[in-house]
């Protein structure tokens, strides 16, 4: 069974049901009955209707669905042009009741901009038309619709594009395109609207505007091109421009479009690879409610980030800009995307006064002024855009019905003393943009009909069929045109449909009358290397404040050298802290994240920004402690030398020769060295000076103490020989005494020996007592080697002790055994003292706790032995008999 829907030859509800066993026909779903045999007039009349029928089916017709959609401007040529602009900025929204088929769009507020856009379109058609130079045997024409700036307007008028306006085609004309190309749009949402519809049917779209990264993407977008460079270049020039005026944290706000919000999110992507901070990002479109936009202004208002980055179309600048007047937000630096920083008619120069933006670079059209300038109402009295055009211009009515206060025109007004952005043409830069779309078309064409160029797509047409051209060829020839403007400038598109990134940075300034100008400031350039892309010229940049200070934009302020930043917890990385380095680390740049350790013979200065060579400490002569303690050992050795010489002067008294002067002078000579070899502990330390100092310390005191040992052994056994029947002094004579002592310094001598052999003392650094200065001391290399020297000197110190002490109270007027049993216990009260306070004590202060307890050990030595004996001889020399020495005590 077949159906065969009536159309407009029966009524909507009627449709007839053919089937082998006759024609039924249904009116809403009820089925008729078919007529009876009897009824001969009305079976011819079916007969001769289903007929019709038949052949109305089996023809191919295409019809458009509602009414058709006619263009502002149009010119018929052998290569029609299409063109869509948003000729007006906004729209009346339409209520849709659902009950009846929506109305069209009614536009509002014109764009003068837009119109310009337009013309320039109709001005490179007609240019082209008049140059036997490019296309010399085609004639291009063109339809130029308005989209009212709505994407579904934009939508429409595609559609209306390709389908043409009549209201039937022959099956001829179904497959016929109405235009080759697209010249469309300034936004980007309207451009990806017009380019998904077109690009199934291989129409080519151009867009002067739309700078979605998004649009470059291939596989959705194959039949897509554009003259102004994508906003991943501009994203990353903002980016760029940012980080080279130091600014960390940034404002942003957007479009609620796809222009909006894929600019953005490239950029913010590309300034947190740079370190950049945004503090709020906010999205809004044009037709959302004032409560949303002021919220959005109250937000700006207290932000405390200085800079911020308006990523907005031409729209959504003119929508927020009023309430940021109103609410006096003024004194912020603002960075614009190309879609309304190149507006220098944007007007509110209070809120954007010395914005910065990139551009595309400025051009000079000959004859557009001209061109521009010459359009007047009687060109086309019918065409209603150039009535209001005409009425808004000149503030005055064409009509003379209308029911305002205003002045009817004349028709004689002319454009040439107006001054707005229709009729300025210092800032070309995006009609330029149109102005090369066109050209690019026609020169692709021209490469089409003159077998230049044509990859392999028409190889095996002959030129001659080339007038039948198809949207497919041009959209293969647009991929690899290649030519230069009147301007000098090279045109060309990459794999993805998009010229080369070059842009101009302009600044806002208002010149001597007081009009806002875009200065070239610098230029960027994406085909250089990073450090090159970005160049700012020798003009100078006015600021929001209107000063020539760049200002400043962080969260925190920059972390002096000496410190690191520490992030704030919950907050954006540009948000920190500055929190000064820690012991022993530095930091030598501004906003370090982490400080550097110091080398460990380093340290760093009170400014913590560098590491310098700590101080060493060692017990130098140079110092008041060292000079003391150097003088008291001097002192030391000349008492004793002056002992030694009394004691040889005075060689043949009973005081002298009752204390065995052979022994005395080996003491006095020891002493001497115990006194000397104290000097050896000041000075810095070297390996020779540790080992020195040391092993003499050990010798010299055995020696000392040995001599002790030996006169204490002589005191016990010259009263032990006293008593009847002993001949105990002929086992300890002059050369036994001799043989003890040598012995005793002989083993102290192997015991040095051995430990500079195994492990000798050597100068070291101590990095760990003091963090900030560094101890230069003697290692004892072996510490057991220096305790065995040590417990060696305190053994014969012990036993020399206890002989003494049991000889203390011997019958003599002189006891030798009292005074040594005295300095034995000086002797032994110092070193016992000295061990715990040795290894307690830090740095010098350990060298001079050794001294002081060399020399108060000798001091008593010297003192408790020779002192009462040189009082005897010096001011006593009346006791210094034999006779009174050898008395006893009563």
């Amino acid at each position: 069974m077949s159906i065969v829907t009536l159309g407009d030859h029966l009524p909507a509800s009627a449709e007839v049901v053919m089937s082998p066993w006759g024609a039924w026909i249904s009116f809403s779903g009820s089925y008729l009955c078919p007529p009876s045999p009897t009824s001969h007039l009305e079976m011819i009349i079916i007969a001769a209707l289903l007929l019709f029928l038949t052949v109305m089916a089996e023809e191919n017709i295409c019809q458009i669905q509602g009414k058709p959609d006619f263009p502002l401007f149009s010119k018929d040529g052998d290569v029609i042009i299409g063109g869509i602009f948003s000729l007006h900025t906004s729209f009346i929204p339409i209520k849709s009741s659902f009950n009846a088929v929506p109305g069209s769009l009614q536009c509002k507020s014109l764009n003068f901009r837009e119109f310009q856009f337009a013309k320039t379109v109709i001005f490179a058609i007609d240019e082209i038309n008049n140059n036997t130079k490019i296309i010399p045997n085609l004639k291009l024409g063109y339809k130029i619709y308005d989209s009212c700036g709505s994407v579904l307007q934009s939508t429409r008028a595609a559609m209306a594009l390709a389908n043409g306006q009549k209201g039937f085609f022959s099956d001829e004309s179904c497959t016929k395109h109405s235009v080759h190309a697209i010249i469309a749009q300034s936004s980007s949402s309207q451009t990806i609207a017009v380019a998904s519809t077109i690009g199934p049917f291989g129409t080519p779209v151009i867009s002067h505007l739309a700078t979605c990264a998004c649009l470059s993407n291939r596989h959705e977008f194959p039949t897509f091109f554009r003259t102004v460079p994508s906003d991943f270049y501009q994203s990353k020039a903002l980016v760029q421009l940012i980080k080279y005026f130091g600014w960390t944290w940034v404002g942003a706000i957007r479009s609620d479009s796809d222009y909006g919000n894929f600019g953005m999110a490239a950029f913010a992507q590309e300034a947190q690879m740079e370190g950049i901070c945004i503090e709020y990002s906010e999205a809004f479109f044009r037709t959302d409610p004032r409560e949303k936009i002021l919220k959005i202004v109250n937000l700006i208002k207290k932000s405390t980030s200085k800079v911020i980055v308006a990523f907005l179309a031409h729209g959504e600048a003119l929508t927020v800009l009023p309430e940021l007047l109103q609410e006096n937000v003024t004194g912020l630096q603002w960075i614009g995307s190309e879609s309304w920083i190149a507006d220098k008619y944007l007007g509110f120069h209070e809120v954007l006064g010395g914005a910065l933006g990139f551009v595309t670079g400025n051009a000079k059209i000959a004859g557009l002024k001209e061109f521009l300038l010459n359009v007047h109402l009687s060109d086309d009295p019918g065409n209603s855009f150039l009535k209001e055009f005409w009425e808004t211009v000149f503030n005055c009515s064409v009509s003379s019905k209308s029911e305002t206060d205003l002045n009817s025109c004349k028709g004689s007004e002319s454009l040439i003393n107006i001054n707005n952005q229709y009729t300025d043409v210092s800032e070309l830069r995006i009609s330029n943009n149109v102005y090369k779309a066109v050209y690019a078309i026609a020169w692709s064409l021209h490469n089409l009909v003159s077998c230049e160029n044509n990859g392999g797509l028409l190889a095996n047409v002959t030129c001659s069929t080339k007038m039948q051209i198809e949207p497919q060829q041009l959209l293969h020839e647009l991929k690899y045109v290649n030519f230069t403007s009147s301007n000098g400038e090279r045109v060309y598109f990459d794999e993805n449909g998009d010229p080369a990134a070059r842009y101009e940075l302009v600044n806002w300034q208002l010149n001597k009358q007081g009009l806002l100008e875009l200065v070239t400031v610098g230029l960027y350039d994406a085909s250089l290397s990073a450090r090159q892309q970005l160049t700012l010229g020798n003009t100078n940049i006015i600021w929001s404040s209107g000063s020539n200070k760049v200002p400043k934009s962080v969260c925190s302020e920059e972390c002096p050298q000496g410190t690191r930043k520490a992030a704030q917890k919950r907050r954006p990385v540009c948000c920190f802290d500055c929190i000064l380095c820690a012991e022993g680390e530095i930091s030598n740049e501004t906003n370090s994240a982490d400080c550097l350790k110091c080398p460990p013979e380093y340290w760093p200065n009170e400014r913590r920004d560098q590491c310098i060579l700590k101080k060493t400490e060692f017990l130098s002569l140079e110092e008041t402690m060292g000079l003391l303690l150097a003088t008291f050992a001097l002192v030391g050795a000349a008492i004793t030398i002056s002992v030694a010489a009394i004691f040889f002067y005075f060689g043949d008294t009973p005081v002298v020769k009752a204390n065995n002067s052979e022994l005395s002078f080996l003491l006095l000579f020891s002493l001497t060295l115990c006194f000397l070899c104290s000097l050896t502990f000041i000075g810095q330390p070297s390996d020779w000076s540790c080992m020195l100092r040391h092993t003499t310390f050990g010798i010299t005191f055995v020696m000392c103490i040995s001599c002790v040992l030996g006169k204490t052994i002589v005191v016990v056994m010259a009263f032990t020989a006293t008593l009847p029947g002993s001949n105990v002094m002929k086992w300890f004579g002059p050369a036994q005494q001799r043989l003890t002592v040598s012995v005793s310094t002989l083993i102290q001598v192997c015991i040095c020996a051995v430990w500079l052999m195994i492990s000798p003392p050597f100068s070291s650094k101590n990095l760990i007592y003091y963090k900030d200065k560094i101890i230069l001391e003697c290692n004892p290399g072996s510490v057991a080697a220096f305790y065995i020297v040590l417990g060696y000197i305190g053994l014969l110190s012990i036993l020399c002790f206890f002989l003494a002490f049991l000889a203390r109270k011997l019958p003599d007027n002189f006891n030798e055994a009292k005074f040594i049993t005295f300095s034995m216990l000086i002797f032994c009260a110092v070193w016992i003292t000295f061990i715990p306070v040795y290894i307690s004590s830090p740095g010098k202060f350990t060298v001079t706790i050794e001294i002081f307890a060399i020399l108060c050990s000798s001091y008593g030595l010297l003192f408790c032995i020779f002192v009462p004996k040189c009082y005897i001889i010096l001011l006593k020399p009346e006791k210094n008999t034999r006779k009174l020495l050898m008395g006893k005590r009563r």
